[in-house]
């Protein structure tokens, strides 16, 4: 895989509901993190004393953040209301020469800030809601 611009990685949230995905608005960096609890199993009897894992237990979990400047545009109003609400919309995460997860994502934290002389930043987590699908481009 060859590099690539960082601005190339999108997060897209479905406005609708209906599979509408937008771009959300001002972001300037983006964070895609998969994480994957273990189940151990050793016992006694477990050679050299290693410790063993259970293979296809545990739970799979995705978390996403983004931080940008404030652009008052229709996704930050759709991101601010689901929070909100406390719902669960359908994302996307476009990766580059890579390809696309898609998913029921929650807003976890919404957060806004701004100085005297400069613009206004956001910055937003979401946290995996549901089974994710991969999709290779």
């Amino acid at each position: 895989m060859a590099v690539q611009n960082g601005r190339d990685l999108l997060i897209k949230m479905d406005m609708t509901g209906n599979g509408a995905f937008e771009t959300v608005a001002g972001l300037r960096a983006s964070r895609l993190s998969f994480n994957a609890e273990t189940v151990d199993v050793t016992s006694l009897e477990s050679e050299g004393g290693w410790r063993e894992l259970l293979g296809g237990a545990g739970v799979r979990s995705a978390s996403v953040s983004g931080s940008g400047v404030f652009r008052d545009a229709d996704t930050d109003a759709r991101a601010r209301q689901a929070f909100f609400d406390g719902e669960v919309p359908q994302f996307q995460v476009v990766i580059p020469d890579f390809g696309t997860i898609e998913g029921p994502f929650q807003i976890t934290a919404l957060e806004y800030a701004g100085s005297y002389n400069g613009e206004a930043t956001y910055e937003m987590a979401m946290a995996s809601a549901g089974a994710l699908s991969f999709t290779a481009l």
